[in-house]
């Protein structure tokens, strides 16, 4: 066996250093965790939807909080960046703390890449982004991924408390966004016996939970499977390469400014039904989860809520999927599945 052979075989599983905070009102540790930091001027990230909570740490923070941001927008725009990174300059601040969903952890990243200061993350929603070291950023409408260990917050807090207001529908998109971590992971290149084990735990979790808190949103013990099942899928995220799946909403995402989880709910059975025929592990081990067709049940709960479940409901335009096909094709992400521009010209034609 060659030496380039044998490198081939060999997986790498690399575990990010970082503190996680669980449990019922664990955003109430968050002062305690910006003093254990030596930070003296926060700067506060949150999305409207985390106002409430918000209000509350900017009370707990007092003389500590240097300012706060309440504008991020979804795929992480550069001129949102410049904004926040103007407001740092001018506060000196030296930690940034983010509360609500993808959009504010995101901006959180951008700001700590560019900075170098540590960051909290507090997600309100099921995104898992919060523990991983990618950063994905938009510029003329295009989106492009980056990975830097640096990148991921060095202390996350989930506090199921913070997600029973979530509306059904979002609780929905969520969820399935999470979900779509975990799954991709278990057909990447790169999955080893620990991401397997997170990917069919938060599988199994997601798949679970979501139908009892779609029924009871404000059943407390839900929500927290939930939490800890988006908490799996997102370390799957972090530490396998995504496939087709997340290529194809980071194209449609910056192209067309759509929404993130609406997206991502949206695609992943269409790209599971694509993909799982030649990812026969994977499937055999969704099959044993759902007992019954993967592809069939997450695209059951994709279209059982009110708002937009194709592509063409979300506003994009039909005659643009050839061109993202077309670009999705030309340098595609690993993937089970080789992404020829026909054949994904008709997954994205059936989305629509």
């Amino acid at each position: 066996m060659s030496e380039n052979t044998a490198a081939a075989q060999v997986a790498v599983h690399e575990t990010l250093p970082s503190r996680v905070l669980v449990g019922r009102g664990a955003r109430r540790e968050i002062p305690r965790e910006v003093e254990r930091l030596g930070a003296r001027r926060v700067l506060l990230v949150a999305t409207g939807s985390a106002r409430a909570a918000a209000d509350e740490l900017v009370g707990e923070l007092g003389a500590r909080l240097a300012a706060r941001f309440d504008r991020p927008v979804v795929h992480t725009p550069v001129a949102v960046t410049a904004q926040a990174m103007k407001l740092v300059e001018e506060t000196s601040a030296d930690a940034v703390v983010a509360i609500g969903g993808g959009s504010a952890v995101g901006l959180a990243k951008a700001v700590s890449a560019r900075t170098g200061m540590p960051q909290i993350a507090v997600p309100t929603t099921y995104a898992g982004s919060e523990v991983t070291p990618v950063l994905g950023e938009t510029e003329n409408g295009v989106k492009t991924t980056r990975r830097d260990p640096a990148i991921a917050p060095g202390t996350v807090v989930y506090d199921p408390e913070l997600t029973l207001t979530m509306p059904a529908g979002l609780t929905l998109t969520s969820s399935l966004n999470a979900l779509a971590h975990a799954v991709e992971a278990l057909w990447a290149p790169d999955a080893t016996a620990v991401s397997d084990a997170l990917a069919t735990e938060s599988i199994d979790g997601i798949l679970t939970a979501l139908p009892a808190v779609l029924a009871d949103p404000t059943g407390i013990a839900g929500r927290e499977r939930l939490q800890e099942s988006a908490w799996l899928a997102g370390l799957c995220l972090a530490r396998t390469r995504m496939g087709l799946h997340h290529q194809l909403a980071h194209a449609l995402g910056g192209t067309f400014d759509l929404p993130h989880a609406e997206l991502h709910a949206l695609l992943l059975a269409h790209v599971m039904a694509f993909n799982l025929p030649s990812a026969p592990k994977a499937h055999a081990r969704l099959r044993r989860i759902v007992g019954g067709e993967p592809a069939a049940v997450v695209g059951r709960l994709a279209r059982s809520y009110d708002g937009p479940t194709t592509l063409g409901a979300l506003g994009v335009p039909r005659d643009g999927l050839r061109a993202v096909a077309e670009r999705v094709a030309a340098q595609p992400y690993p993937n089970p599945r080789p992404p020829e521009a026909e054949a994904l010209t008709r997954l994205l034609e059936e989305a629509w």
